[in-house]
This record gives structure tokens, sequence and C-alpha cells, in this order.
């Protein structure tokens, strides 16, 4: 039965050109390992480790505070973050966050110019998109397959998986919000003189603002999402406890990790989404809380 089928199977040129690719090239990209590696992750996990955790959870209150100017969800937040530490993942939980910090950072540097460039040039928006539906539609264990010949096991897979699964939702919401803005907002600055980079600084990010953070925030949540597939690579921290709950079969332990990446998951997200409300919605917001308690 299988006769009528012509071979197109592609297994063997893909695999040919890959390793012709790690041969040529496997050194720059080494390079690029020590760099993130030594001046980047390594430094900055050891910095928050070092922390006193009081300091950590009164740094993370004041931030929630500034945003969301609602106690309640404030000792919440901060409760949570502090029940991790009485798991005893407080170390991992300190980890994890230097991962989700250096991914964000490298996430946010490409994105966020890529998104600017699409909204002001349709022939690259029709070349991009198709791309974009590809990073955010194939399963992460195919690429993880070039990425892990390339830099090998460790941290530095880990970001760079999580920087290609979290990079579509920023740079497809940067576009989208700045392309929303207000046409005859725009025609009025230009009138007034306003150069193209005053345009863009002072007129279409501020205006797009909430657009860019929702895909901000969609970023960090997909990249939290790969917590548990970077453990698999190398990467230690959340994803590392649940990776072995599920390797021995220890509920516990695996609970305990999953539910310690949910509660970073709500603080992020919550303080994420509190910022990304414009100025005068979280003005109105305030007001509302004060006229409540009041």
């Amino acid at each position: 039965m299988n006769s009528i089928f012509f071979d197109l199977s592609f297994v063997d040129q893909v695999n040919s050109a890959v390793m012709s690719f790690v041969t040529e090239h496997g050194d720059f990209f080494h390079d690029i390992t020590r760099v993130l590696l030594i001046h980047f992750l390594v430094p900055l996990e050891k910095f928050l480790i070092g922390l006193p955790p009081l300091g950590v959870l009164l740094a993370i209150g004041a931030l929630a505070w500034h945003a969301l100017r609602r106690w309640p969800i404030v000792i919440a937040l901060v409760a949570g973050l502090y029940l991790i530490g009485c798991f005893g993942l407080w170390d991992k939980l300190m980890q994890t966050l230097a991962l989700m910090l250096v991914s964000t950072t490298l996430t946010v540097a490409l994105g966020l110019p890529l998104g600017i460039w699409m909204s002001s040039n349709a022939r690259l928006r029709r070349v991009l998109e198709p791309v974009l539906d590809v990073m955010q539609t194939l399963p992460t264990f195919v690429y993880l397959v070039p990425v892990l010949m390339l830099f090998g096991l460790g941290k530095v897979p880990a970001v760079l998986a999580t920087v290609i699964y979290a990079l579509p939702p920023l740079v497809r919401l940067t576009d989208l919000g700045i392309r929303q803005v207000d046409k005859e907002v725009v025609e009025a600055s230009r009138s007034f003189g306003a150069t193209p980079w005053q345009l863009l600084v002072d007129v279409n990010l501020p205006l797009a603002r909430p657009s860019i953070m929702a895909g901000l925030n969609q970023a960090v949540m997909m990249a939290l999402a790969m917590v548990v597939i970077a453990s698999m690579i190398g990467s230690r921290g959340l994803g590392e406890d649940v990776l072995s709950g599920i390797n021995n079969m220890d509920m516990g332990r695996g609970l305990q990790g999953g539910f310690s990446i949910v509660i970073l998951a709500v603080v992020i997200d919550r303080i994420s989404q509190a910022y990304g409300k414009g100025r005068r919605e979280r003005q109105a917001l305030r007001k509302n809380n004060k006229g409540g308690q009041s």
C-alpha cells in the first residue's frame, strides 16, 4: 500500500544542513554561551540569591503597591512569595527569576524594535507574520534540538528557547498598538514639526503603551510556561522540582513546584497588568478605591 506514496522525507537533508552549520559556526555560538553565562546569568543569579529574602519581599511589596494601590492584593502577593520560601524553594525561585529577567530583557530588546519596524513597513509585516505564526505554533521540542546542538545543555539554551517562544506576542501587539494610534493625532504632531523620532517617542509609544504592555505581559506568561521545559535541558529553578516529581512519581514535590510557579505567575501578571493601564485609568482606579474605603 505504501507504494502509492512518493518519498518526500527531508530528514537526511535537514540533518546534513544542521550538522554542517554546527561544524562551521559552533565556536561562535559557544562564545555567545560563555558571554551570556559569565556576564549575565550567573552574576544575576548569585546577586538575587545573595539578597536577604525580607528585602526582596519588601521590594516586591513596594512595587506592587506602586502599581496596584490596593493593600489586600499587595499583601496576598507578598504572602504568596513568602509561602514559596516556606516550601524551601526560595533559592530556586531566585534562579527562576534570574532566568525570567534575562529572557524578558532579550525578548524586549528584540521584540520592541521589530514591532516598531513592522508597524511602519507593510512589506516586512507580510514577511514576518508567517514566521511569527510558525514560532507560536511549532512544538517547543522541535526547535530545542538545533538550539541544543548549537549551545549545548544548560541555562543559555533555556533562555534562547524561551525567547523564541515568548517573542511573537510582544512583536504582534507592539505592531498593532502603534498602527491603532489615532491618525489625526499623528498628523497633528507632524504639522507641528515633530521629527520621526519625536513622533515615535512622544506620540506613538505612549499611546500604544497599553497594547505594548499587554504584549509584554503575554511574553512573560509564555516565558513562565517554559520553566518546566527549560529544566529538562539543564536549567535549574522551580521547574526542576516539577520535572523531578514527574520522573520519580513524587506527586507532592511536583505539586509544590507547580504551585510555586503559579504563584510567581500571578504576582508578575498582576503587577504587569497594572502598569499596562493608562495613567488616567490608574488614577481613576485609585480614586475609586479611596472612595470605597471612605
